[in-house]
Order: structure tokens, then C-alpha cells, then sequence
């Protein structure tokens, strides 16, 4: 089809899809009421609908009362009994996809549902509407002149009771329509390969062929890649493989510990980075205007949200409300209800808004993501701001990084303890050790106070890793692939006990 004739219709469903946009932007708060009385309705007549007397729900007051929070291990047996072909418990459509996470707050997979809905109505619209957005902001684009080179997970399709499950990506590879199928690589058989070094060299050598005009995937198994084209073709950078390249879809972990290495392997001033929040239970945000920071929340993929204020979270007088109730720069906890039968699903992230005209949100981390052990509430997004400060005024690079708690003993005070990996590193690592450490101090208040004279913590601890430990960590761990990340900070010591170890060794 000539390029002419795609960027017609593209654009005809740009403009369509722009307006509907508007109106989720102007009239927020009716959209997330009408969609959650839909969800509503549709489930009234499921096992979980009748017990929760769905047919009676009126309004968001009478649901939240109803119904409890809940998180993965309340709705186990459930997805298992509809994992095993019992249908009509948690949604009236058969449910036989499920997107298979281990996650890193547990060794245990998790199960997630993919309704049929989701699939069409979240995930694929997003695609589309991520497209729309950015082809909205960059009429002059050529996107469509070449393909997009995706880099999902590393799972094949296993059936089982007549369900199938997989890797989200993997599913979204496997069921993808003919568009997306149409304009991707590499192809199916590729992207669907099990072993994930062996798949990577043929990501490789079937996309250096290709006319490559974006990119998606996670930042950090994206950078692998793009040092194995480099090594392979023998450039120096990704320009010079595909000159057409621009822009990266990127998510599921901060681009900012990255971005210093990114600018050094692609070139081009013209290249755009657009972000992404999505996970295995939906598609949440995406970032709508060109070199932002802020995603905005999309209203209209079949999911009603709802936040926890981290002040109040896991304490008796926890606190859930809807968007009309959301403040600017408060920590929130994620709570969402969808069209795959997740019924008040505490995912374990965590957000903050920026805008509320539209609703913007920025990723800070994840509920059980932080070091809190002695009062400093040291969230992800502390410590990356923290990382690429340091690393930019030491003149280094981060690759990866954990940090965990030293819990007092006796006479000691606690501490953190910081392993990082390193591409190009500090010429003095104690340097970059009370760097981090000031940076942490002008970034987080908390963390601020507790430092103070050393009162209740003494100067952080930092050991320097070796090539690719993290990633033979998650090798050994069985989490070698695009979807799998690195747990940066835990108020116990199990992740970093086991990188310090591997360290060692």
C-alpha cells in the first residue's frame, strides 16, 4: 500500500480518535462514572456480581462500600477455577487468556486474566491511541515509511484446560491483529522464541534488514539490543542501522537512569522518546505531548480507577477515593476495577498526579518498592532523580541498581546499602558514594533528617558490581526477558543478600 494512502486513513483515524480524547479530557469524571455503572451491569449475572449485589449499585458510594480492596492472593481462587474453564465468576465473557507474571515481590506466578475486552478495548486501543497521539504532534512524521521493532517477553503460548497462558507481550504478540502484525519484526516466530540469548541474536539478525522507524520495549533489555546491533553490524550508532528511526515507545521501568546512554547510541536530534504505563492487568497512561514527562490517564479502556493516599496506606484509617477527590503531588496508591474482572484490584503502584485539567500522572514506584525502615520514605522516584544527578556530576554512567536497609544492631545505626552496576564508572567510587548520598539528602526531606548528624543513619554503603550481574541474577532467577525488571529498593534484605553473593562469586 503506498505511503500516501496509509497516511490518509491514518489520519482520518487520528482525527476521529483526537475528538474522542477531548471528550474524556473535558467531562472526566462522567466517563469514569458511566464506565463503572457499564462494568457494573455487564457482571451483574457472575458468580461475583450476585454476591456482591451488582444489580443494585447505583453509584460509586454504594460500590465502595460493598465491595473490599483486594490484591492478587484474594481473587487466587477464583482466576484458578476460571483457569481451569469455569466460566461467568468474575466477567460474563469466557476468559481464556491468562498474562503469566512472577512479578518481583514474589517468587509465585501470578495468573492475570485477559478478557477478549481487555485485549480489544485496552490493550490494542492503546497501541492505536499511542500512535494517534504521537502522530498528532508530528503531522510530518514517516512512521508508517518502515516498521516498529518490538522487544517483548520471552515465553511462548502454553495451553492448558483449554486457557492459554504466556508473557502479556507474548499474547499480545500471538493474538495481534493483521495492522500491528502488518507493520511489526521482528515476526511471530521470532518474537515468540522461549530461550531469551537465543531469541535476542535473532531479534538482531532479522531487524538490522529491516527499515526500523520505531522502537518498543523495556529501556534497559532495549539498551542489550542495541549494543548487540552495534557489535554485530559494527557501527558505532544505531543511526547509521536505521537512518529512518524516530522515536521509542518505552516502559515498564524509569527511562531516566538510561537516557545519558540512549543519547549516545542514537544520535539524531530529531528523535523522540514517548513513555508508557502499562501492565499485565491494563494500559493506564500514556504520555500525549512531545518531550514531557507527564502521562496522561486514559479514561475510556474499560477501567475505573480508584487511589489509596500513601499516608493512609495499610494503616487502620486507610483511605480510598475516586478521581474527583485526587490532589496534586500526593503519593497514591493504584486501585483499579476492569473489564477483565478485577473488582477493586490494588495493583501495587504507585502514582502522583501533575495535572488535574487533564489528569496527568508521573510512575513513583510500587507499594512494596521503597525503604521505610526507619522513617525516611525513600520511593523509586527519589532514588532515580538521586542516580542521574550523581551520575551526571561524576561524568559516569548506571547501568542497574538495588538498595536495601542495614538494620540497626546494638550500638550501630542503620544505613542503606547500595549495589550498582555500572557502564562507564566514577573515577573515585567513595566520591560517588557521598555524592548519592547528598543528593538523596537534597531530594527527600525525610531522608534528610534522618541523616542529619548521623542521628539515626550513617552515610549509605556501596559496593561496585561486576559485568552483567543483574542480568545473570535474573537468569538464575528464571526471569531472563523483556518484562522482567530489577527490584531497585525493598525494605528487606533478600535481593540484595543474593546480588552481593552472586557479586562474590
Amino acid at each position: 500500500m503506498a505511503i500516501p494512502i496509509v497516511n490518509s486513513i491514518a489520519s482520518w483515524i487520528l482525527k476521529k480518535r483526537i475528538h474522542h480524547m477531548e471528550l474524556f479530557k473535558k467531562h472526566p469524571n462522567e466517563v469514569q462514572n458511566e464506565l463503572l455503572l457499564d462494568l457494573l451491569c455487564k457482571a451483574q449475572n457472575t458468580e461475583f456480581g450476585k454476591n456482591y449485589g451488582f444489580h443494585d449499585i447505583k453509584n460509586y458510594d454504594t460500590f465502595k462500600e460493598r465491595l473490599p480492596i483486594q490484591v492478587y492472593e484474594d481473587l487466587e481462587p477464583t482466576f484458578e477455577r476460571t483457569r481451569r474453564g469455569e466460566s461467568n465468576l468474575i466477567w460474563p465473557t469466557p476468559i481464556t487468556m491468562f498474562a503469566k507474571s512472577s512479578g518481583t515481590t514474589s517468587a509465585k506466578s501470578k495468573f492475570i486474566p485477559v478478557s477478549q475486552e481487555s485485549l480489544e478495548d485496552c490493550h490494542y486501543a492503546a497501541s492505536k491511541d499511542l500512535l494517534c497521539m504521537y502522530l498528532n504532534n508530528n503531522p510530518d512524521s514517516k512512521l508508517f515509511t518502515g516498521k516498529s521493532l518490538r522487544l517483548g517477553g520471552s515465553k511462548e503460548i502454553y495451553q492448558n484446560n483449554g486457557t492459554s497462558y504466556g508473557d502479556l507481550s507474548a499474547l499480545l504478540i500471538y493474538n495481534m491483529p493483521f495492522w500491528a502484525s502488518f507493520s511489526s519484526t521482528p515476526g511471530s516466530g521470532v518474537s515468540l522464541m522461549s530461550d531469551w540469548e537465543t531469541k535476542m541474536q535473532a531479534i538482531v539478525d532479522e531487524t538490522i534488514k529491516e527499515r526500523v522507524t520505531s522502537l518498543a520495549g523495556v529501556p534497559s533489555w532495549m539498551l542489550v539490543l542495541m549494543n548487540d546491533v552495534l557489535k554485530t553490524t559494527g557501527k558505532s550508532s544505531i543511526d547509521e542501522v536505521w537512518p529512518d528511526l524516530e522515536v521509542y515507545f518505552h516502559g515498564g521501568v524509569s527511562f531516566e537512569p538510561y537516557r545519558n546512554q540512549y543519547d549516545k547510541l542514537i544520535k539524531s536530534s530529531k528523535m523522540k522518546y514517548y513513555e508508557i504505563y502499562n501492565a499485565s492487568e491494563g494500559f493506564f497512561a500514556a504520555q500525549d505531548l512531545n518531550d514531557s514527562s507527564d502521562l496522561l490517564l486514559m479514561l475510556d479502556y474499560g477501567i475505573f480507577f480508584e487511589f489509596i493516599p500513601m499516608s493512609t496506606h495499610g494503616t487502620p484509617h486507610e483511605k480510598v477515593i475516586s478521581l474527583s477527590e485526587v490532589e496534586l503531588n500526593e503519593n497514591y496508591a493504584l486501585v483499579i476495577t476492569t473489564n477483565a474482572g478485577l473488582w477493586r484490584y490494588k495493583i501495587g503502584d504507585t502514582i502522583r498526579f501533575t495535572s488535574l485539567d487533564p489528569f496527568r500522572i508521573r510512575v513513583t514506584g510500587r507499594t512494596k518498592h521503597h525503604i521505610n525502615v526507619f522513617g525516611e520514605e525513600l520511593i523509586i522516584e527519589n532514588a532515580e532523580a538521586a542516580i542521574k544527578k550523581t551520575a551526571c556530576e561524576l561524568d559516569c554512567e548506571v547501568m542497574e541498581y538495588t538498595a536495601a536497609p542495614i538494620f540497626m544492631e546494638g550500638k550501630n545505626k542503620g544505613a542503606h546499602e547500595w549495589i550498582i552496576e555500572f557502564k562507564t564508572p566514577p573515577s573515585c567510587l567513595n566520591n560517588f558514594r557521598k555524592c548519592l548520598d547528598q543528593n538523596l539528602q537534597d531530594i527527600n526531606s525525610d531522608y534528610e533528617a534522618k541523616r542529619f548528624n548521623n542521628m539515626t543513619l550513617d552515610l549509605l554503603t556501596l559496593h561496585e558490581a561486576r559485568p552483567k550481574l543483574f542480568q545473570h541474577w535474573l537468569k538464575q532467577n528464571n526471569k531472563l526477558g523483556g518484562q522482567h525488571k530489577i527490584p531497585r529498593l525493598s525494605n528487606d534484605r533478600q535481593y540484595l543478600e543474593e546480588l552481593l553473593s552472586l557479586n562474590r562469586n
